[in-house]
């Protein structure tokens, strides 16, 4: 199995590298469109700041590729944020793969939201084996809310969508790299994925 991560400088691929080469595959870190293209996996990382992530998905022509994919892609933290219609951070407009605004969460609350919450209402292949309320890890200052698309909800003062899913794309807010077993688990079930 050919698994790609994309690679646009966006922070977290050795965690991802590792995670995956415990569970016995090697990934490929790549911003070749052919070989993103050809890949049976692709997972698209992302730490840091939603504008500038995005302006380096321009740069390298990433932003039409990404929602054209038609093999399983798994967009983690910003890079699920980013496969959103737009962020409240710098105002960026995102790839519109899921129908959902991200927006910050209120000032009344300690941001970012950092360390271990639940995870509850799965719904999705990617959470086959795992229960309701396991906890993962968070680190993140904006969110998507509760829509359609939600497959995982998380309660952070306000109930919000923690992972999603649209036809052959998900996405998750927490870090299943970071996340122990259960986010190895999570990762394994996206790698059984079939197209």
């Amino acid at each position: 199995m050919k698994i790609v991560i994309i690679n646009y400088g966006a922070g977290n691929i050795q965690s991802i590298m590792f995670a995956i080469e415990r569970l016995g595959f090697k990934a490929v870190l790549s911003n070749n469109p052919d070989e993103i293209k050809a890949a049976d996996k692709v997972i698209f990382p992302g730490v840091g700041e939603a504008s500038s992530a995005m302006k380096m998905l321009l740069e390298s022509g990433l932003e039409t590729l990404i929602p054209n994919l038609k093999q399983p892609v798994l967009g983690i933290c910003l890079g699920m944020q980013l496969m959103c219609n737009k962020s409240e951070e710098g105002n960026t407009k995102g790839l519109g793969i899921f129908d959902v605004d991200v927006i910050k969460f209120t000032p009344k609350l300690k941001v970012p939201q950092m360390g271990w919450n639940q995870i509850y209402n799965l719904k999705s292949p990617l959470f086959e084996g795992i229960n309701e309320n396991e906890y993962m890890y968070l680190v993140h200052s904006f969110y998507a809310p509760n829509c359609p698309e939600a497959i995982a909800t998380t309660d952070y003062d306000v109930e919000y969508a923690s992972a999603l899913q649209k036809h052959n794309f998900y996405g998750t807010q927490f870090h299943p790299e970071k996340s122990g077993d259960v986010g190895e688990q999570i990762l394994a079930n996206f790698l059984k994925l079939k197209d």
